[in-house]
């Protein structure tokens, strides 16, 4: 039989299990870990952009009048289906409130069948895409759709602000994307070659193999190959993540910066763990918050009832 101490520490990853991300979280401090179990406030709206049982969205509106800029919101996990979108539900509500329409995309994972490269990326754009179709019934500004991505989901922010630009041989391509006005990348993972980060096995899982064999897809699919990205971009890093360590976004801006690259920002919160940055109750998401609504215009007239 399983002794108290025992016991507890199985109901406690039990938990985590369900909510997402246990497998990074062991290494950050318990405060910043609330985010994780604590229960998100509902959506308004469970939206299907694909016939897959995981190409959806949960979208939530303002209480605002007129069309409402769009926040595109995308959870991390390392790209593995035992990570879903729960956690990312307090994003949401909280840039919601600040007057977004949000749209937090679950999408196909290393584990479910498409999962992995390119079909995770197929998927995030698909969702993105699909805003088109549900933007008039929604009041959708669709000349106002910003991406924020956490972890691996700021990979994914980040790919999608550069597929306006991006050439037919790659992946990324689309004939028609929807534009970005810009991307939060919350401890976004940007170079799939970097070591050192939480990530470093399923990147390998991610891609189908390591660098050395699958050089063309770590190109195409590494945000630092492909800076500029042509869009306007907030780097939110967290100077006490371990998980993904502050170095990567360090070389990333500095990557931008030899590319002259001029829509790059780097905003450090000091003291800020990996998961501070995307729990709207600590004292990191001022910042966060900032860098997202500095992207849009939002409106300020309350809806009329």
């Amino acid at each position: 039989m399983l002794n108290q101490k025992k016991l507890f520490a199985f109901v406690f990853i039990v938990a985590l299990t369900v909510a997402g991300f246990v497998v990074v979280a062991r290494t950050q401090s318990q405060s910043s870990r609330g985010i994780l179990i604590r229960p998100a406030p509902a959506a308004d709206h469970r939206i299907a952009y694909g016939s897959d049982e995981f190409q959806f969205g949960e979208l939530r509106l303002p209480k605002t009048a007129g069309k409402h800029p769009v926040a595109i919101v995308i959870h991390g996990g390392c790209w593995m289906s035992q990570f879903g979108l729960s956690y990312m539900g307090h994003v949401s509500a909280a840039l919601t409130e600040a007057g977004f329409a949000t749209w937090n995309i679950e999408y196909r994972r290393v584990g479910n069948a498409g999962g992995g490269w390119p079909g995770t990326f197929e998927d995030a754009a698909r969702a993105t895409d699909y805003l088109r179709e549900i933007a008039d019934k929604h009041s959708l500004d669709l000349n106002q759709v910003i991406a924020v991505g956490h972890s691996a989901g700021g990979h994914l922010a980040l790919l999608l602000g550069a597929r306006p630009q991006i050439k037919k041989d790659n992946p990324l391509y689309s004939v028609n994307p929807l534009k970005l006005k810009g991307v939060v990348s919350l401890a976004g993972i940007t170079d799939l070659r970097r070591t050192g980060t939480a990530c470093d096995k399923e990147v390998i899982q991610f891609a189908g193999g390591e660098a050395k064999d699958k050089a063309a897809i770590y190109d195409q699919a590494s945000p630092i190959a492909l800076v500029p990205l042509g869009v306007k971009q907030k780097i939110v890093q967290g100077e006490a993540d371990t998980i993904i360590p502050p170095a990567m976004a360090m070389d990333y801006l500095e990557t931008a910066k030899r590319k002259k690259d001029g829509d790059v920002e780097l905003i450090s919160v000091k003291d800020a763990d990996h998961f501070h940055i995307v729990d709207p109750k600590s004292a990191a998401w001022p910042s966060v918050q900032q860098a997202a609504t500095s992207l849009v215009k939002l409106g300020q007239k309350p809806a009329t009832k």
